[in-house]
């Protein structure tokens, strides 16, 4: 007897046309996000926007924002670090070591850093992945001990200046190689900054056409034409509105470029690669992921090792910045990273959890430091309201959970 599917075949052009719905879980961010940029630019009366203004807040947090790129990672997987702050004073001080005192050159001693780093990430992953410690204990261990060595490698002082190459990268732009251009009541811009905004939209818009038709290809849901256009044109105005601030004041910073290339390397990683989809399967479900035989082991190890290398660029970053490598650098910033990526919408249990999320989150902590300084706040209350959006972001995550669950 054969048997056939009454039900009939549904187009992909039909698919499109599902009924309008938003996932609180993963727009709440950026909603968030959304209203805290617009309250603060009215709490300061506009200086939040201002070109030289949004430019700081992109300089004077990307450390941050790197750390989170590789926080985000170990949260997915299940674990922590704690020692995020002292690697970045510790590897801080071996550049300063190196270029300064050695006069080695600076590529070298930049490598050279980067390989310390992984060697440290090496470390603490062996310690957690195959030798079985919580990477809570492993970590908090570490905080401790490379801050000590990084007050023994300084001997308690700080070690600079750095070469110029090394400052442009933490606090330089790109240079005007066409000039500016006029753009009528906003003054001039430059030029090349300009243009790649429009071609950073353009990617955009390639990379989520390409997505919507495969999705449709394979026949599954995808956002009505009208709201996708919507989105892109949302996307759209959101990046050349940036770009053409910092166009206005010292082109694009070298930082944001830095951090751009990372961000779209990692949410590669993340979400097309075995690697990242292991990634996500070890904080998710372990014994899952064993069972389907993911190599446990070997992911939460280099994990560690990527973790090591981000925190040694950034001290590298945070070091040619303040153009000397301190005792004191690093203090709080693994708090920092880990704060921007839950609230980024990372799950305290693992499994969930995106790179850009993580970035939104790192900006957010960024904004808020940055405007309740405009407005003349003391640091106490900064802290408090840290805290505050960081218990939220987390109540917030277990609410949709369970609701999702009910």
């Amino acid at each position: 007897m054969t048997t056939t599917d009454a039900r009939p075949a549904v187009p992909p052009v039909e698919r499109s046309k599902r009924r309008i719905s938003i996932n609180p879980r993963q727009s709440g961010i950026y909603v968030a996000f959304a209203l805290i940029v617009v309250l603060f630019e009215v709490l300061t009366g506009g200086a939040l926007l201002e070109p030289q203004n949004i430019s700081n807040i992109i300089v004077q947090n990307s450390y941050v924002l790197i750390l989170a790129i590789g926080m985000i990672l170990v949260i997915i997987s299940g674990h922590i670090d704690l020692s995020a702050g002292s690697v970045v004073a510790m590897t801080g001080a071996v550049s300063a070591v190196l270029m300064v005192n050695a006069k080695v050159p600076w590529g070298w001693a930049v490598l050279i850093t980067l390989a310390v780093g992984a060697a440290i990430g090496a470390w603490q992953g062996y310690w957690v992945a195959y030798f079985g410690i919580p990477a809570f204990i492993v970590t908090l261990a570490g905080m401790l001990a490379f801050r000590a060595l990084t007050l023994t490698v300084l001997g308690n002082q700080g070690i600079g200046p750095f070469p110029d190459t090394i400052r442009t990268l933490s606090n330089g732009f790109t240079d005007g190689y066409l000039g500016n251009i006029g753009l009528g009541p906003l003054g001039g811009a430059d030029l090349v900054s300009l243009l790649a905004g429009v071609a950073a939209v353009a990617g955009i818009v390639f990379t989520q056409w390409r997505k919507r038709m495969g999705r449709l290809g394979y026949g599954q849901d995808v956002d009505p034409f009208p709201l996708f256009v919507l989105k892109l044109a949302g996307i759209a105005v959101l990046v050349l509105a940036l770009v053409v601030q910092l166009a206005r004041f010292k082109n694009l910073p070298w930082v944001l470029i830095l951090l751009t290339v990372l961000v779209l390397g990692y949410s590669l990683v993340a979400g097309k690669s075995v690697f990242g989809r292991h990634i996500y399967a070890v904080g998710g479900n372990l014994q899952a992921a064993t069972l389907s035989g993911v190599k446990v082991k070997q992911v939460t190890f280099w994990i560690f090792v990527n973790m090591g290398v981000l925190a040694a660029l950034a001290g590298i970053i945070f070091a040619g910045r303040l153009n000397q490598a301190g005792p004191t650098a690093g203090v709080n910033f693994e708090l920092d990273a880990i704060a921007a990526a839950f609230i980024g919408g990372a799950a305290v249990q693992g499994g969930v959890g995106k790179v850009v999320g993580a970035i939104t989150g790192g900006l957010i902590m960024a904004v808020i430091n940055n405007g309740m300084s405009l407005i003349g706040a003391p640091s106490e209350r900064v802290m408090l309201v840290k805290g505050v959006v960081l218990l939220a972001a987390v109540a917030y995550d277990i609410w949709t959970k369970r609701r999702a669950a009910s």
